[in-house]
């Protein structure tokens, strides 16, 4: 054997000492190290499943038919919100009033993948006008964003507005209290906007005018049109071009604020303040919605997104076009307007008697 192997000089021995005494920080900084890699791996893997989420698209569901101003509109933002969200798809999934898309949003994960461009009907009409609902509309979704809303205008057949000496609500209320049940109204049908509209100022103004129901807001618009009925609460959007060649008379706008398109046209609650009218508010409304229980930072960063674009010039061009106005909002604060729309119609489908089994 090597006497190198054998023996131990003093310096060796001190040497190997050290290095024994040293192997513990070692194997210690050896399992930090470890640690951090496994803490970097973890966050990586964190990471790509986020980068994954966000970079799978929206599907946006429009609960009606293409071509019509909730499609339009949702086109427009889901052009507008691309850097901020990535792709939008939009979905037409039109049913059962509305109820059809809704209810697909209302079941899906609230993972943010999936909305909905919620209205008047699909939140606070059809929630009392069906006699069976396949979701809650205030428990299963979690509001984002009011979009945008649409005065409803009181129109007359000209002609007939001036056989009967009609100009104002006044006019109107006076008429119809002398001659009760001789003024009749049409609409699209049972349980319409156009309908409640006329319900509710029937109960507000105490008359009574006679209801005839239309298959579609453009036969009943012809019905007035040829002066088959005397009036009915349209869209402005559809009513507007009859009103600036003189075929129709805007006798006043529903909302409690003039429409910047026609700021001529007073509203119904102004005109009406003395005979029971002052409170007088009815519009077609549309905003976006999530599934319950959208986490609070997922709808935070959705709500930015979509209230930054209807803040854009182009998107209220878009809307100016429509006779819309934009109703960006918080979630909070759409959340509350929902839950007041929802108890309003509460009562004036109740009064109306209107039901869809």
């Amino acid at each position: 054997m090597a006497r190198s192997d054998m023996f131990f000089t003093q310096a060796d021995f001190a040497k190997r000492s050290q290095g024994t005494q040293c192997r513990p920080k070692t194997q210690a900084r050896r399992m930090s190290s470890v640690f951090r890699r496994a803490v970097l791996a973890a966050a990586l893997v964190s990471f790509a499943a986020l980068a994954h989420a966000q970079s799978k698209p929206i599907r946006l569901i429009v609960p009606y038919p293409p071509g019509g101003p909730l499609d339009i509109v949702a086109r427009a933002l889901a052009d507008k919100v691309h850097d901020a969200l990535g792709t939008v798809i939009v979905d037409n999934r039109p049913g059962a009033g509305g109820n059809l898309g809704a209810d697909m949003a209302a079941k899906a994960a609230p993972d943010g993948t999936t909305l909905v461009m919620g209205a008047v009907a699909t939140h606070a009409i059809n929630p009392w006008l069906f006699a069976k609902m396949p979701y809650d509309a205030l428990r299963d979704f979690t509001p984002i964003t009011g979009v945008a809303q649409v005065p409803n205008v009181l129109v007359m057949n000209a002609p007939n507005a001036d056989r009967l000496g009609i100009r104002t609500v006044a006019d109107l209320v006076a008429y119809a209290k002398k001659n009760p049940g001789k003024l009749n109204y049409g609409s699209g049908g049972n349980g319409s906007a156009g309908h409640l509209a006329g319900e509710m100022f029937k109960a507000q103004a105490g008359v009574f005018m006679v209801h005839i129901p239309y298959a579609g807001g453009n036969p009943a618009q012809l019905a007035l049109l040829s002066g088959q009925v005397d009036l009915t609460f349209d869209n402005l959007a559809s009513a507007s071009a009859n009103i600036k060649s003189g075929k129709l008379r805007a006798i006043a706008v529903t909302t409690t604020a003039r429409s910047t398109a026609m700021p001529e046209v007073p509203t119904v609650a102004e005109s009406g303040k003395g005979i029971g009218l002052g409170g007088f508010d009815i519009n077609t409304w549309f905003g976006l919605f999530g599934p319950a229980k959208l986490p609070a930072e997922l709808t935070q960063k959705l709500n930015k997104a979509f209230v930054d674009a209807l803040n854009t010039p182009e998107l209220k061009a878009r809307l100016g076009a429509l006779m819309a106005e934009t109703m960006a909002s918080t979630p909070e604060q759409f959340g509350a307007f929902v839950k007041r729309e929802n108890a309003k119609y509460e009562k004036v489908v109740k009064a109306s008697g209107a039901t869809v089994e």
